[in-house]
């Protein structure tokens, strides 16, 4: 093999495709670890047109939090460095991205970490070195971490999530590189049952947000539930991850509207905002919170406008710790020496955490910014003199969480390097090494790590990734001044040697109801129409849930028993309260599909009607005369008649429409189909004549041997389709099989062995007719029409070979459409492969056709 072709199938280099812009910070290192973070709460997503590569999506709203948690990080990574007992003679670097709450930049991000953002990365033999980074701190969202470790699990990278609570994520087989140091979703589901048992809070109900993280505790939620037979539900429903405000005015009213005076929400602070403006606009107050970790401690919720709403709250949050030196670290951080400073070389806006924090903005200020009132940033502002929880680190609870995440892969590191040679883990008793690090080694101590934070916290994983639980009972406590604050009431963990455990200090807790005591919420609430009551087994008499009527059932009166079923024609309606007549279905001509396969009909039959007409013109030339030209015409007319078949399959089925278009459609394409079979036949034929002792093939095939052919063979198909209308003529048929909400209008075959037989016979002349021409694809150039009928039978036979499984599989009008498909498409094969070249030398070509040059490529008939 020569150098050249090693190198162009070897390349001594990969070049990256495209580059993602993403915010994040990046400091170098010996080993760096990735970090995912919410720098901002929302994102703008461009459209996707498809015609054009879309453009990079944009992050909005700064979230203060998000940016601690990445400095948290930093931090953490800063303080190993010093520690000359932890990865001596090893510096920790990082790169970390902003995933803008979004499951796409996150995913993005992710890949970039894993991949690396090098513009061309030079290969050498031996394929050394350190990946692009070694482990990943993050994702913060269930829904981001399902997605990215389905990715990176394939390649063994770690992940550490420090907010991930989703009990799916708990599978360590589907899941074996990911880890957390944030309790699963099921223990927290199984603390927030330990809360509404000890205050006899039967009736609540039940808020999620529309994702992985909220579906999951949904289901954990009403599993545990069910089985613990401790209270029901009044209602369950979804909160929008967008800002859909009709959606939210109706889940608002569902809340209104119920008896149960207890709300339990398994959402994010986003979701809870937007949920909030709602509950605000419509005064929706006498409501007991409780919030799972995700939202407890959000202190943009904090506010005076919400807390008359929110005050009392109970909510389970993660662990509190705490970080030493982490306040001043925060305080570093300056927008002119940012560059600089000892936390890396970071590519994230500083600046914009600046003029979130003080309320400015940096030169160029936006247009009329100046001029309404608005300040300038000096960079010279005191952080100290600003109340704000970015400095607050006296409730570090997600920040304590990613401080463990960190020290968790610093500790898996430290113990891979002090792998002794020769005694090893891995094959052979090796051991793993900085120079040819694979993650998949770190996996390994990872599952294995123990050690101590400085708070007292012991820090391992079990055989699923997961931490021991422990979370904190927190309650919004609404002063008399106007001022907040989350205290903390009580904990619920679980030991090595007792199951959930819950302590509360009850005269502690801030109730936001009269008289400041617990509210009574037990299950007593009406179901509205379109549900029926369901007695759940084992519970009190006046506990009952509201299910909604299946589809095709309705009730149209309060507190039925069941549900009843809407008439044959009728379905019913979203509501579920009464029936309304269901959608009929066909393919029309006033659809998109329909109209454009009935163009595509007329469109061939035109062209067919103006190769005829050029053929007809030209009949007197060399080309045409040389091609059997009465075949020819007969060819071209059949065709007509195949386009003009399929405008039979569209519009709404009717007896005739439907006992016709198979019929036509059969007869037409085995007249066609037979008249290539005679062509082909003709040209072997005059092949045979004119080698000596030859002439008498040809009295077999004169003009009317191939007339009377054509009508036999086309008899044939005739009779079968007689025989398939007398004996089970298909029909139109309502089919309500493919869609229970509406009617599929249809043509029912009547016998599928008539159709079957039907097909197959115009497979056995395609197939005979591409038989004969293949064998005479070698014949001389005179004869190299049977080239022609070669590649457009082979065109027509894989059309329709490729046309029954789809046919079968395609419910209702769907397989209308595919069988017009496959007929056009055989047609205009046949069209274009057999008389496509000779329009283009009649027409362009005008000195080929002569009698001279076209002695090499047919004989006159």
């Amino acid at each position: 093999m020569s150098l050249k072709v090693f190198t162009l199938l070897f390349p001594s280099s990969c070049q990256l495709q495209g580059q993602f812009h993403l915010n994040g910070m990046h400091k170098s290192g010996d080993v760096i670890l990735g970090g995912l973070f919410p720098f901002h709460l929302f994102s703008a997503v461009p459209d996707l047109s498809f015609t054009s590569e879309p453009q990079q999506s944009t992050c909005q709203g700064f979230y203060v939090l998000g940016f601690k948690l990445a400095q948290t990080m930093a931090f953490a990574i800063n303080e190993i460095n010093r520690n000359s007992n932890l990865l001596p003679n090893v510096t920790l670097g990082y790169t970390v991205y902003d995933n803008c709450v979004n499951l796409g930049i996150g995913l993005r991000a992710a890949l970039s970490l894993a991949s690396g953002q090098e513009e061309q990365i030079i290969l050498d033999n031996t394929c050394l070195g350190n990946p692009p980074i070694i482990g990943i701190v993050g994702d913060s969202y269930s829904t981001s971490s399902i997605a990215i470790s389905n990715i990176l699990g394939l390649y063994r990278v770690p992940m550490v999530s420090y907010f991930a609570t989703c009990s799916c994520l708990s599978d360590h087989r589907k899941y074996p590189s990911f880890f957390r140091t944030i309790p699963s979703d099921a223990f927290q589901v199984r603390a927030m049952i330990q809360i509404l048992k000890h205050f006899d809070w039967t009736w609540a109900g039940l808020l999620i947000s529309d994702d992985d993280y909220g579906l999951h505790a949904a289901r954990c939620f009403q599993s545990e539930l069910n089985l613990s037979g401790e209270g029901c539900l009044a209602y369950f429903e979804v909160l929008p991850s967008e800002k859909n405000t009709d959606e939210f005015r109706r889940i608002v009213d569902v809340m209104k509207k119920s008896t149960a005076r207890v709300v339990i929400v398994f959402a994010h602070e986003s979701e809870m905002i937007n949920l909030m403006e709602e509950v605000v606009r419509q005064n929706l107050t006498g409501l007991q919170w409780m919030a799972s970790e995700a939202w407890t401690a959000a202190a943009v919720l904090q506010t005076p406008q919400l807390m008359p709403y929110l005050g009392g709250t109970l909510g389970i949050t993660i662990r509190r710790g705490e970080i030493p030196g982490l306040r001043e670290f925060l305080l570093q951080i300056r927008p002119i020496r940012h560059h600089n400073s000892s936390y890396g070389n970071s590519m994230v806006r500083v600046n914009q955490f600046w003029e979130f924090t003080f309320q400015c903005r940096f030169a160029p200020a936006p247009a009329g910014w100046v001029e309404g009132g608005g300040a300038l940033c000096t960079g010279q502002e005191d952080l100290e003199n600003v109340n704000s929880e970015y400095l607050d680190i006296s409730n570090l609870r997600p920040e304590y969480n990613v401080y463990k995440a960190v020290y968790a892969l610093a500790y898996s590191l430290d113990d891979m390097l002090q792998c002794k040679p020769g005694r090893g883990p891995f094959s052979g008793d090796s051991c793993a090494t900085l120079l040819k690090l694979e993650p998949w080694q770190l996996v390994y101590y990872l599952e294995r790590v123990n050690f101590t934070t400085p708070f007292g916290d012991q820090v391992s994983f079990d055989e699923n990734g997961d931490v021991l639980p422990i979370y904190d009972v927190m309650n919004w406590l609404w002063l008399p001044d106007g001022s907040t604050k989350v205290q903390n009431v009580g904990e619920v963990k679980r030991s090595a040697f007792k199951d959930e455990e819950l302590i509360l200090d009850e005269d502690k807790i801030f109730w936001n109801f009269e008289f400041n005591k617990p509210p009574r919420s037990i299950c007593s609430e009406s179901c509205p129409p379109g549900t029926h009551m369901v007695r759940k087994k084992g519970e009190p008499e006046c506990c009952f849930d509201c299910i909604p009527c299946s589809e095709g059932k309705i009730t149209n009166k309060s507190n039925s028993l069941e549900c009843t079923s809407c008439p044959e024609d009728f379905w019913s309606n979203p509501r579920r309260d009464h029936c309304v007549p269901k959608r009929t279905e066909f393919l029309s001509y006033h659809e998109p599909l329909g109209i454009s396969l009935t163009a595509t009909s007329l469109l061939g039959t035109l062209i067919c009607a103006v190769v005829l007409g050029i053929f007809i013109y030209h009949c007197r030339t060399p080309i045409i005369r040389a091609n059997n030209s009465e075949l020819s015409f007969q060819l071209l007319l059949s065709l007509k008649l195949c386009f003009l078949c399929s405008l039979l399959f569209i519009g709404r089925p009717r007896l005739w429409t439907c006992q016709l278009r198979h019929a036509a459609f059969g007869i037409s394409f085995v007249l066609c189909v037979s008249c290539i079979l005679v062509k082909t036949m003709v040209v072997l034929a005059v092949f045979k004549a004119s080698k000596p002792g030859g002439g008498a093939s040809l009295k077999w095939f004169g003009a009317m041997q191939q007339r009377g052919t054509v009508l036999v063979l086309t008899s044939v198909q005739a009779a079968i389709c007689t025989t398939w209308l007398v004996s089970s003529s298909p029909v139109p048929h309502k089919n309500t099989q493919y869609h229970n909400d509406k009617i599929v209008y249809e043509c029912a075959v009547g016998s599928t062995v008539g159709f079957a037989v039907l097909l197959g016979y115009i497979g056995l002349l395609a197939f005979l007719s591409f038989l004969i021409a293949f064998l005479a694809r070698n014949l001389p150039d005179s004869f190299n029409e049977a080239k022609l009928i070669t590649f457009s039978m082979l065109i027509f036979c894989a059309v329709w070979v490729a046309f029954v499984p789809v046919y079968i599989s395609s419910p209702g009008n769907h397989a209308d459409a595919v069988e017009v498909f496959a007929i056009l498409a055989s047609s205009f094969g046949l069209l274009v492969t057999l008389f496509g070249p000779k329009c283009y030398i009649i027409l362009l070509r005008p000195e080929m056709n002569t009698k001279k040059a076209i002695m090499g490529r047919g004989i006159e008939s």
